[in-house]
């Protein structure tokens, strides 16, 4: 991590906490995980990049998402954490105290401040991976795919400032609709895309493209655990 970074992660209260991060990824990888699910799937792992800047593009069906992902691609695979992106009404209380130390960051969904989207930038510029759920909300409906935005913008932004960033669909799928003891999981990566061009119409070709490889993620992810059948 650059020493810039580090000082602008110290002033906003944002860096890791040491003791506490290990802490958390034994306990929810090795222990909460495997104790819930009795099995837990990562398919298309070689489409994760290594190194680079990096922004992690998951469908959000379940709090569980939020673990899935660190496992599939955290630090014990790619040697970075996740640096979740999450709105402010997260940030709150005893959550919020954890996820500060966890390495998440809060931003207003409606009106995003530029501290929050230049650490974001920073971070992806420090060959961090950055999630943000590009759909904004938990949706356990089956209804088409509908994303916001932010994630375009923002990736439109780094692009701006010379980081060359990649930009990874991700669908989650579970064996029920609300996770249950017992049940799958399951997470698969598709081939990373970039941002190409600039303003409204660039975001709106580009969320179509992106949501479409969500989507083809997400029935990637439901076939493997169970919830729909393989096309013959």
């Amino acid at each position: 991590m650059s020493s810039a970074l580090a000082t602008r992660e110290n002033a906003l209260g944002l860096a890791i906490d040491p003791f506490l991060a290990p802490l958390a990824m034994v306990t929810t990888q090795d222990i909460v995980l495997r104790q819930y699910f009795r099995e837990r799937i990562v398919l298309g792992q070689e489409n994760l990049p290594m190194k680079g800047p990096v922004l992690l593009a998951p469908t959000h069906r379940s709090r569980w998402d939020a673990l899935m992902l660190p496992l599939a691609a955290g630090r014990r695979v790619t040697g970075r954490d996740c640096r979740f992106m999450v709105t402010l009404d997260e940030m709150k209380g005893l959550q919020g105290w954890f996820l500060h130390r966890l390495g998440c960051f809060p931003v207003n969904q409606s009106k995003p401040s530029l501290t929050s989207l230049r650490y974001a930038i920073d971070l992806m510029a420090d060959g961090q991976q950055v999630v943000v759920f590009p759909e904004g909300k938990i949706n356990r409906n089956e209804d088409p795919i509908q994303l916001h935005q932010g994630l375009a913008r923002l990736a439109q932004l780094a692009q701006s400032q010379k980081v060359d960033v990649q930009i990874v669909p991700i669908g989650l799928g579970y064996s029920e609709v609300i996770p249950k003891a017992f049940g799958r999981a399951s997470i698969c990566f598709a081939e990373p895309m970039k941002v190409v061009g600039t303003g409204r119409e660039a975001i709106k070709s580009f969320n179509t493209e992106l949501s479409a490889r969500m989507h083809a993620a997400e029935q990637a992810a439901l076939q493997a655990v169970g919830r729909i059948k393989k096309a013959t």
